[in-house]
């Protein structure tokens, strides 16, 4: 029965450890969902954090989704007031 409940606490740890990925990018980078498939495939090994991702996502410009783009520039805009 220890034995059970020691697997299955394991179990549950290591889902909340390796399931979130791209949802904690996501957030980790601000307000960027819109950008959460561009990070996964374009900014996949910057760590979050000091502005690396929205510095990966300019290096990117021209490969990045519609979407994602119309978020930073409205990200500038509201930074700029």
């Amino acid at each position: 029965m220890l034995i059970r409940q020691l697997t299955l606490a394991l179990l549950l740890a290591l889902a909340l450890v390796s399931v979130p990925g791209t949802a904690l990018i996501a957030n980790a980078a601000g307000g960027l969902a819109y950008c959460k498939d561009d990070i996964a495939r374009l900014c996949a090994g910057v760590p979050p954090g000091g502005g690396r991702i929205i510095d990966c996502l300019k290096q990117h410009e021209m490969e990045m989704s519609v979407g994602c783009a119309k978020t930073l520039k409205a990200m500038k805009a509201k930074m700029s007031q």
